[in-house]
């Protein structure tokens, strides 16, 4: 990851009670109570299923939300990279591919949450980075590499 000096920042607004500097978080969108919001634009500007990590800290400055009982805040965030297990044989920098999880009857496996990262299931993405082996053998047989994805 590239440090947060030299990645676009993005100003969005964060409950007041857990908008700190390097909380991190899965965006999932709005619910029913922001269709109205007039800091719908500010609040609903992360893309959906992305991760996200807050950076800097805006003027303080507190807005009411129905959602969050402390109000929201401005907030710096970047997009992460998501990191998953790839195919080995896939797994080249720079490859741009679809991600597609294979299904998996291993639900307790210890990998089965990088082999199936909730923020690119089906998406678009480009390997942005390999990161090493999994940590653990594959119960399907599979040569794995944890590597680190961007999104298109």
């Amino acid at each position: 990851m590239k440090d947060s000096e030299s990645v676009a920042k993005i100003i969005t607004l964060c409950g007041k009670n857990w908008a700190k500097v390097g909380v991190e978080f899965i965006f999932y969108g709005g619910v029913e109570d922001c269709a109205e919001c007039r800091l719908r634009n500010t609040c609903l500007n992360l893309r959906e299923r992305a991760k996200y990590k807050i950076v800097g800290m805006r003027d303080g400055t507190v807005q009411e939300c129905p959602i969050h009982d402390e109000g929201v805040i401005a907030v710096e965030v970047v997009e992460l990279p998501a990191i998953g297990l790839l195919e080995a044989k896939k797994a080249v920098q720079g490859a741009k591919l679809k991600y597609e999880p294979r299904k998996c009857e291993f639900i307790d496996c210890q990998m089965y949450n990088l082999c199936h990262p909730p923020e690119i299931d089906g998406e678009r993405v480009t390997v942005q980075g390999i990161i090493g082996d999994a940590p653990y053998e594959c119960e399907k047989g599979y040569t794995l590499k944890v590597v680190e994805f961007r999104r298109e």
